[in-house]
């Protein structure tokens, strides 16, 4: 009579280690692209393609260039407000404000928060909408101004002038935020200059 060996099934670590990792990596990369503040991406993009748009349209909607004027500074003014206080702290946990001393006298606050794994978080997505949205932007006024120059049309290039002063304001202010969180440095308040972002070129294309 022939004996039949049970065979044992062993388990391999190795393998389930590997699975394991796998599983995690798929994880975070679902994580990084997820966007939780769905509403504070929204409008961090809708104000400023709005004013680009009726720019670009303004002969058609309305033959009033002061009514075309008002429209785009008040859609640019709600944008500045919305990604000064709002956007900026929810999607990418930069802040900038004004603030007086006990002297009375004003100065500039420039913080940005250490981020973790919370909720309250903006992913990686949202942190390229931000930066995306904060950068092309002033870049897209910069041709309309250089437009408006060439073709000598004056009361447009005063829009344009505006437009691009509301627009680089943020992106200033957030490049400050971005040099304090880059060197892991407490809230800057002292004074800042273009000149250190030429010498910083890491803190431009790190957002990238």
């Amino acid at each position: 009579m022939q004996l039949i060996k049970p065979q044992v099934a062993i388990a391999d670590d190795t393998e389930d280690v590997e699975l394991d990792s796998t599983a995690d990596e798929q994880e975070g990369a679902q994580a990084s692209s997820v966007i939780r503040h769905p509403l504070a991406s929204f409008f961090h993009l809708f104000f400023r393609v709005v004013a680009i748009v009726i720019y670009l349209f303004c002969d058609w909607i309305s033959e009033n260039f002061s009514s075309c004027f008002v429209l785009i500074i008040t859609l640019l003014s709600f944008d500045f407000w919305s990604v000064k206080n709002v956007t900026g702290r929810l999607l990418v946990g930069l802040r900038w404000w004004n603030q007086i001393d006990e002297d009375g006298k004003s100065f500039w606050v420039f913080e940005a928060k250490k981020t973790s794994q919370g909720k309250n978080t903006g992913t990686e997505t949202e942190a390229r909408i931000f930066w995306l949205g904060l950068i092309i932007c002033p870049l897209i006024w910069t041709l309309f101004f250089f437009s408006s120059l060439f073709s000598m049309k004056i009361k447009w290039l005063s829009l344009v002038v505006a437009s691009f002063s509301l627009q680089v304001a943020n992106l200033y202010g957030y490049l400050r935020c971005k040099a304090v969180e880059k060197d892991d440095q407490p809230p800057d308040t002292h004074s800042f200059t273009g000149q250190q972002f030429l010498q910083r070129p890491d803190i431009i294309f790190g957002i990238l």
